[in-house]
């Protein structure tokens, strides 16, 4: 078994790969081809969760499991709050194959599901980006979406604004305007990326004008939520699984109030491999309700085993 721990990381896997990681491995889901296992998740007190994704990839030869979590903790011990590691196992026979650091991994693939989401169904001509949180990961995030669309200027709010300051230096690196706004002024936004782990909804309907592309990527737990059940049920709804949408996704809350049809919820690989609509016209609302599924984190991981073998990079253990 190869084991790559996470600094080598970023030396292996760029956004650029992770986009088309992403890509290839919902393409794969919406043909039928590759599947997520049901979700284990665990509250373990003081806002910690500890959980197991899984699934397989037929079409990539892909079988794994990513385990970790969000420790709210970590930032007094110097680490981020979401820890994981992805084991990959040989699909036919069951063998173990590598262990790899997970953390930044994490965030490539999530921001890359968002920058999907954003190129495949936001307005042509959309040009204010909207950024709700600016945590970790919303750097990421931007600079993500920074690669796919000639943005104007950007928009962010956060819970605690004395965080934004970080948010508007990776936007003064990709020359772009940044702006600390309140969420009312987040109906000038034509794509909003929504990256909090919030267990109350901030962004509200009022808050979104018509024609608006959302990325929903902080909810992925029961009890969280981001946005409000009458935004959701406002918008045409795509997701990187309907299982885990409607389970622990932002579209858990609405379609438990009735207020959406779990049917009505389109995989956005479905988009992806031409077997469903995207966007139906500029006056549409459309939201993408990223959970973080386990076929992403076996496609990342996959790439940067496969580089680390070229480079003779890591190390081989017996197991």
């Amino acid at each position: 078994m190869l084991i790559i721990p996470e600094a080598l990381i970023a030396d292996l896997v760029t956004p650029a790969d992770a986009y088309d990681a992403v890509m290839a491995c919902l393409t794969a889901a919406a043909r039928g081809e590759a599947e997520n296992f049901p979700v284990i998740r665990q509250a373990l007190g003081e806002g910690r969760q500890y959980g197991f994704k899984s699934g397989i990839d037929r079409a990539a030869g892909q079988m794994g499991v990513k385990a970790g979590g969000y420790f709210p903790g970590n930032a007094a011990r110097g680490i981020i709050n979401h820890q994981s590691s992805v084991f990959l196992f040989d699909p036919d026979s069951g063998r173990p194959l590598a262990m790899v650091g997970g953390n930044l991994l994490t965030a490539l693939r999530t921001a890359a599901a968002a920058a999907i989401s954003i190129d495949r169904l936001a307005r042509p001509d959309a040009r204010v980006l909207g950024i709700v949180g600016a945590g970790h990961q919303a750097g990421f995030q931007l600079r993500a979406a920074a690669r796919l669309r000639p943005w104007e200027r950007v928009i962010g709010w956060n819970l605690h604004p004395e965080m934004l300051p970080r948010l508007g230096a990776i936007a003064a690196e990709l020359g772009l305007p940044f702006e600390a706004v309140d969420l009312p002024r987040m109906v000038e936004a034509d794509a909003i990326i929504t990256i909090t782990s919030s267990p109350a909804a901030s962004l509200m309907t009022a808050h979104v004008s018509p024609g608006t592309h959302l990325a929903c990527m902080g909810t992925d737990t029961k009890g969280k939520q981001e946005i409000e059940p009458a935004l959701v049920a406002r918008a045409r709804v795509y997701t990187d699984e309907v299982a885990q949408s409607v389970s622990i996704g932002e579209a858990q809350h609405a379609v438990a109030a009735g207020l959406l049809d779990a049917d009505k919820i389109i995989p956005l690989g479905a988009v992806l491999a031409g077997l469903a609509p995207g966007r139906q016209s500029d006056s549409e609302i459309t939201l993408y309700d990223g959970t973080g599924v386990a076929l992403q984190d076996l496609a990342v991981a996959a790439l940067a085993v496969t580089r680390a073998k070229a480079r003779g990079l890591g190390q081989e253990v017996e197991v």
